[in-house]
């Protein structure tokens, strides 16, 4: 169910959710390194890594939901 929220784009009565998810990601990332280093177990560290790799690819991604607020000049002749 969420999953199909988010690919559609809204969320909470029409709040767009993609152009935060590169934010939300990044955090993710940093959250689950810090976990995964602060567990001490063998192969947590590394998999942690992997883990915050792909989602910092995923932000990456939404990064082009982000609006660009920049309005376009008239060219002047």
């Amino acid at each position: 169910m969420m999953c199909g929220l988010l690919t559609k784009g809204l969320f909470n009565g029409g709040i767009v959710v993609k152009r935060y998810l590169s934010g939300i990601l990044i955090v993710a990332s940093v959250l689950i390194i810090i976990i995964g280093n602060m567990l001490d177990r063998y192969w947590s560290g590394i998999a942690a890594w992997g883990v915050a790799i792909i989602l910092l690819v995923f932000a990456a991604y939404f990064t082009k939901h982000i609006p660009n607020d920049k309005k376009k000049k008239p060219k002047e002749r």
